[in-house]
């Protein structure tokens, strides 16, 4: 059987494909009350606040995603898109430039040669 949250987490999903943000947020906030650490609905959840223009909710939430995942690159490159939208590109950078090197360390669990996040198709351009 599935859960009510996930219930309201799917449906939150499809709100936030229609574009109805403010929708989707509530749906997760159901989701969330049953299991308030659940990443996957946080995530969601910050991706709709910085929609709605959210944008302070939307931080505090992604920095929440990262916290409870240190270790996945979307959580990071999710954050990053966060601080860019309450414009600290400094920290944008930082949360992007860790969301890399996250990424890399997964690629190298499968290709061991594959080159850092500074050199490569992955070269950050200055």
């Amino acid at each position: 059987m599935v859960s009510s949250g996930n219930e309201h987490y799917l449906k939150g999903l499809q709100l936030y494909g229609a574009g109805k943000h403010a929708e989707a947020i509530a749906e997760y906030d159901v989701a969330l009350a049953e299991q308030p650490d659940w990443t996957d609905c946080l995530q969601a959840k910050g991706m709709a606040q910085m929609h709605s223009g959210m944008k302070k909710e939307s931080l505090e939430t992604l920095k929440r995603v990262t916290e409870l995942a240190p270790t996945d690159p979307l959580a990071f490159t999710s954050l990053s898109m966060a601080y860019q939208r309450n414009d600290q590109i400094e920290e944008a950078e930082k949360a992007q430039a860790q969301a890399r090197l996250l990424s890399w360390k997964q690629e190298l669990k499968t290709n061991p040669n594959a080159p850092p996040p500074d050199e490569g198709p992955m070269k950050v351009q200055q």
